[in-house]
Order: C-alpha cells, then structure tokens, then sequence
C-alpha cells in the first residue's frame, strides 16, 4: 500500500504555528506534526469527544515533545492576570513573534461565522500588537489578521479550551542541537507506543476512552443517533484532521523503516477519511460499522511498531 502525502487546507494549525516559529530550521510540516504525537490513537474525552489523536495527549503537550525531539527550546508563560498578560505580550514581540495558544477559536471574528465561543482550541502567531489590536499569522486560512484587542483577549483566556493555560505563549525558540527529520521521528516513537498501550502517564476527564474502546463507543453513539454537535465536530473538524496527521505518519513510518506500521496507518486514514461522505450524508450505520473496523489497528499498529 503506497503513502500519498496529503497537500492542500486542513486544520493544522499548532503545527503550522510552530512552523512559522522556526522559520528556515523547520521540518515538512508532516513531519512536525507527526513528532508531535498525534497521530499514534484515538481518543473519547469524558466518554463523549472524539479526537483521533493519542490516548491522553492534547496539542500543548504535543507542541513541547515535537520541539524536544527536533533540538529545539522555547521559554512558555502563562500570566493569569489579562492587562498584565497583554502588556507581557507587546513587550515580547517587541523581540520577535510569539506563538500565542490555546486560544478559544470562537472568539476571533475574523473567521466568517464565528461569533462566540464554541469549544474549539486554536493556535495561531501574534506580529505585533498595539492597544487596540494584534496583528497575526492565523494559520487557519488568514495571513496578517487584525484582531482587535477585545476579541483576542476574550480568545486568549481560553475559558472554554479543555486543556492548557490561560493566556499561554511562548518565544524565544532555539535550536539547542541539530537533528535530523528521521532521528527526530524515531524518537517520538516511544511515547507513541506508550500511549497505544493505554499508558497516558496524565489524570484523565471521568469515562474517557483510548483507542480500541473509544472506536467501538463512538460506534454505538453514532448508530443510536448522531446528534447535531457530535456529527458537525466530526466533519467539520475530527475527521479532516485526523485522516490527514495519519497520513502524515505513514509517509514518515516508513522513512525510518517501519514498514509495516506505515501500512498499519496507512489503512487508519483510509478507514478515517471514509467517514466523511457517510456522515455527511447520515450514513451512519455504515460509518459504524467502520470506527468497528478501525477499532483493532490501533493494538495492530503497537505491535508493528514494537516488532520493527
């Protein structure tokens, strides 16, 4: 089974961030989104918010192991207080960028449609700010974005994202050690197998399910009735993006000789990205019946990579 790199829009927007923060040392941006993690599970927070993303992680864990595995540092804050969190952050660009995130996506008007909070994390990098209004990168589609002062703070205290700080940024990225793209797959290899093995090594929301379990649960929610919120967060957001950081992985498993994981993943963003048109278009006993299928690659995909 041959891996076709994924191009073209998609939500990506931590790595595209982190990208950005990096500027010529950065990796493919398969390959910076792989090291995160991501790709390596799947997920049911509080048994109720599917993610295919690994057992027990989130983007800004995913964001420090990536730059931990490419050789790289960054000095993070996060300032509970919003007037001193703001003038922290004039004062930082006055040095350079600043990768600003979580941010509650819900609040940045500058996206058609949004006009309040709606549970979606996002990450985006801040040029310039004044006191009334950021000047950013939004990877989700909007280059040099004005953001007045009002919405960005609202976003910023991310009051509605289910994990990380409020008011978290980080600058002062460093490239401590030069490391290949390859060593730095490798290297998060381990963590991935980890978590495909249900250990999450985190306190974990009440009635969350990892991998296996969280497909066959998300089964038996979809085919008793896939409620408004649940199937525009599928396809709208879960399902693009995780089809696509499993296609990512495939390409980057096999560069390092994990041939068989490769084609293990490989099989997960087929089965993935099927789910689209099903759910779209209320299919959803067939789209059941795939997340049933889907459910034993995640133990096939641990013992692929273990065995290389």
């Amino acid at each position: 089974m041959i891996e076709i790199p994924y191009h073209g829009s998609g939500p990506y927007c931590y790595a595209h961030s982190v990208a950005m923060m990096l500027g010529a040392d950065a990796p493919e941006i398969g390959v910076l989104e792989t090291v995160t993690g991501s790709p390596f599970g799947m997920q049911l927070v509080g048994g109720s918010l599917p993610f295919f993303d690994a057992f027990g992680w989130d983007p800004d864990l995913g964001i420090g192991e990536a730059l931990d595995a490419l050789g790289w540092t960054a000095e993070t804050v996060s300032e509970p207080e919003p007037d001193a969190a703001y003038a922290r952050l004039v004062e930082r660009l006055a040095d350079g960028p600043a990768l600003i995130g979580p941010v509650e996506m819900g609040h940045l008007r500058h996206q058609p449609g949004m006009t309040g909070p709606i549970g979606a994390d996002h990450f985006l990098v801040a040029l310039a700010a004044d006191a009334e209004s950021v000047l950013a990168h939004d990877p989700q589609g909007y280059p040099y974005a004005r953001i007045p002062r009002t919405d960005f703070a609202a976003a910023w205290r991310a009051e509605t994202v289910a994990y990380g700080k409020t008011h978290t940024l980080r600058t002062n990225f460093v490239r401590h050690t030069v490391v290949t793209e390859e060593t730095a797959i490798s290297a998060s290899l381990p963590r991935a197998i980890r978590r495909l093995s249900g250990d999450v090594g985190a306190e974990l929301p009440p009635g969350t399910l990892g991998n296996g379990d969280a497909a066959r649960a998300l089964a038996t929610r979809i085919e008793g009735g896939c409620d408004p919120d649940l199937r525009g967060m599928l396809i709208h957001f879960v399902i693009r993006v995780g089809a696509r950081r499993l296609g990512d992985a495939a390409v980057c498993l096999r560069r390092v000789g994990h041939g068989s994981a490769a084609e293990v993943a490989t099989r997960q963003a087929r089965l993935v990205g099927s789910l689209q048109y099903d759910l779209v278009v209320e299919d959803d006993a067939r789209a059941a019946g795939t997340l049933r299928t889907l459910a034993p690659t995640y133990e096939e995909l641990r013992r692929a990579l273990t065995s290389s």
